[in-house]
């Protein structure tokens, strides 16, 4: 009888192990199955070509195929991994960084110790030879760039930095590639079908009708959006360079040929694909070529493809163009586009503040965009580009001020151009007639670091350093996940020996993108240096976001009123967790009254636990010193 017993729960074990499995399986067909028909729908909706679907169908089934099994372990693990308040991220370009793919392997110990998870390497691709746009001009999208390794080097990188468990990022080139890519070379030999892979005309009367509509993208450097090349006696769509031909992604194969490229690079274990230029993708005559309606749908399929294929896998948008251009880059609840956006707004915004020393512009734009629940913000003060001063036109118009003369005003702020500015920047693409430009700089330098050094006044330094602190505090608070921009977590200057190299001095940008310098790199374990005091104070403040669930990527976010103009303070709050955070952007001691953050917490002790302060909430007011910052947690009375 026991044995029987024991046979008949053995039988339905097996059983319920087998009905475990077939409910697994049918929701995985099912949402396959789904997915397909999303895709199907929306791919004819566009291309109305049966053939290039089953194309695109079978390379997704290849790709889907040869994925690794730890990849496809975290198709099924961390489809969401970017949420995680672990994930802090760094930029840099691997050849200033450290000079190679192989050498990089050896510095993984420095952004273990810095506490970085994400690395989002630049140009990585093999570019064409010569001039390339710093690395966007791609050759091939299947190949490294020789001076940076080759192939097996990045998978060997990939997988060490698995066992550290950094996750990566590249660029991918998405809008348009180098002429002397296969496709543009098979174009410039007469290939018809090549040739339709680009916009290209017979004659100039149509390009001058899209120069009619269509804004140069760097009118000193490339004239135009059109060059003609005499061998094919054709006017070819050329928006950022005459070596960089736009692709047409009105033929469906175009579309495919550039899918399969990205499934390629996903497969390699990247965990974050950025999509370049994405406003430009469609073209289409009597508009601008910005931010068209089509290239919505085309985010969307990408976003279903990889779902498909490779789920772990999210995508960045970087897109140059208004806030309000940049947040529908996400898409919505229904139909995800991007993961992942530049929150370049809270960049220019705490700028603003620094500039201005009020933080109301930041106060009016924490809930100012409304994204979906699969996206997230990547927040960073500094990159590899420029500073472009889009900012809430609508917002300043309120505060009493001209959104002209604002811009002016910071533009001479960063730019070196006003008496009493701390930064020490370079403008950058001055418009003559407008006198819009742009400013380049290092965090430090335009943060006042440069010119304290300069002037030797030490109160200067301190004043300097405290905003280089308050800077990324702000990015390691904000709901989003937090980007450092190598260099920056030392201080670094800006750095004016571009200007002796003659493939670099007419590229403003290259004053602040240096080679990381490895001698200065050992001064951070050397207290009273500069490094020393950006470098600990960012440790520490990865540390604690980590160790917090406030700071989790869907954590809620609220923006408290303060009635300071000085001070920001946002609440972040992940379920029965809440934190207050609190920054003075002045150099000017302020209080801060503290009802509302007694009503918030429900007590009477708050507790900051950068620096260990405790503040009795039933007093009027926190004071806070000039450029502090303070992250408080409720204080449990013992």
């Amino acid at each position: 009888m026991r044995t029987h017993v024991v046979r008949l729960r053995r039988h339905k074990k097996v059983r319920l192990v087998r009905w475990q499995v077939k409910r697994v399986f049918t929701s995985f067909w099912r949402f396959t199955m789904d997915n397909r028909s999303k895709i199907t729908k929306l791919y004819m909706q566009l291309y109305h070509d049966d053939q290039a679907l089953k194309q695109l169908f079978s390379m997704m089934d290849e790709a889907k195929a040869q994925r690794l099994a730890d990849l496809v372990s975290m198709d099924k693990n961390e489809r969401s991994w970017y949420f995680d308040q672990s994930i802090v991220g760094m930029t840099l370009y691997t050849d200033l960084f450290a000079g190679s793919l192989k050498k990089l392997k050896q510095k993984i110990s420095y952004f273990d110790d810095l506490g970085v998870s994400f690395l989002h390497l630049m140009p990585l691709l093999k570019p064409r030879e010569g001039e390339n746009d710093g690395g966007y001009a791609v050759e091939d999208y299947r190949n490294i760039d020789p001076r940076l390794g080759d192939l097996n080097d990045f998978k060997s990188l990939m997988k060490e930095l698995r066992k550290h468990d950094i996750k990566v990022c590249i660029d991918y080139v998405i809008n348009h590639v180098a002429k002397e890519h296969a496709w543009a070379q098979e174009a410039l030999n007469h290939d018809p079908i090549k040739q339709a892979y680009f916009i290209m005309y017979d004659t100039d009367e149509i390009p001058n009708k899209f120069n009619l509509t269509v804004p140069e993208v760097l009118p000193d450097k490339c004239p135009g959006n059109f060059t003609y090349y005499p061998e094919i006696k054709k006017y070819v769509f050329t928006s950022f360079s005459e070596f960089q031909w736009d692709l047409n992604f009105q033929n469906p194969y175009v579309f495919n040929g550039m899918t399969d490229n990205l499934l390629y690079l996903a497969n390699l274990g990247v965990n974050m694909i950025r999509l370049d230029a994405i406003p430009f993708m469609w073209k289409e005559l009597g508009t601008t070529c910005r931010n068209l309606s089509p290239i919505h749908d085309l985010m969307r399929l990408l976003h279903l493809i990889k779902e498909d294929v490779c789920p772990s896998l999210a995508l960045l948008g970087e897109a140059i163009v208004e806030p309000e251009q940049i947040v529908k880059y996400f898409g919505n609840d229904e139909h995800t586009e991007c993961e992942v956006m530049y929150n370049a707004n809270l960049m220019v915004d705490i700028y603003n503040a620094f500039a201005t020393r009020d933080v109301r512009l930041l106060t009016v734009d924490v809930n100012r965009f409304q994204i979906p629940q699969r996206g997230t913000w990547m927040n960073y003060v500094r990159c590899h580009d420029d500073i472009g001063w889009g900012f809430n036109e609508q917002a300043i118009r309120s505060f009493g001020f001209s959104p002209y003369e604002h811009k002016q005003f910071l533009i001479k702020f960063y730019g070196d151009q006003f008496p009493s500015s701390f930064a020490k920047g370079e403008m950058y693409q001055v418009n003559p007639l407008t006198k819009d430009a742009r400013t380049n700089g290092t965090l430090a330098s335009l943060l006042g670091l440069e010119k304290a050094i300069e002037t030797k006044q030490v109160y200067r330094r301190d004043e300097a350093i405290r905003r280089i602190n308050l800077a990324h505090a702000m990015i390691l608070s904000y709901r989003g996940f937090p980007l450092i921009y190598s260099g920056d977590e030392l201080a670094t200057l800006n750095d004016q020996s571009y200007q002796l190299d003659p493939d670099k001095k007419t590229e403003g940008r290259w004053v602040h993108r240096p080679f990381f310098d490895w001698k200065r790199a050992k001064n951070k374990d050397c207290v009273g240096t500069d490094e020393n005091a950006v470098y600990q104070m960012l440790k520490k403040l990865i540390r604690l976001r980590k160790q917090y669930p406030q700071f989790q990527g869907q954590a809620h976010q609220y923006a408290l009123d303060l009635q300071n103009e000085h001070v920001f303070g946002i609440i972040r709050q992940n379920r029965h967790h809440h934190l207050f955070a609190l920054y003075n952007f002045s150099e000017l001691t302020q209080k801060v009254p503290t009802e509302h953050l007694r009503q918030m917490f429900n007590g009477v002790l708050a507790r900051d636990v950068v620096q260990g302060r405790v503040f009795n909430l039933n007093e009027p007011f926190i004071e806070l010193s000039p450029y502090e910052f303070v992250w408080c947690v409720k204080q449990n009375i013992s």
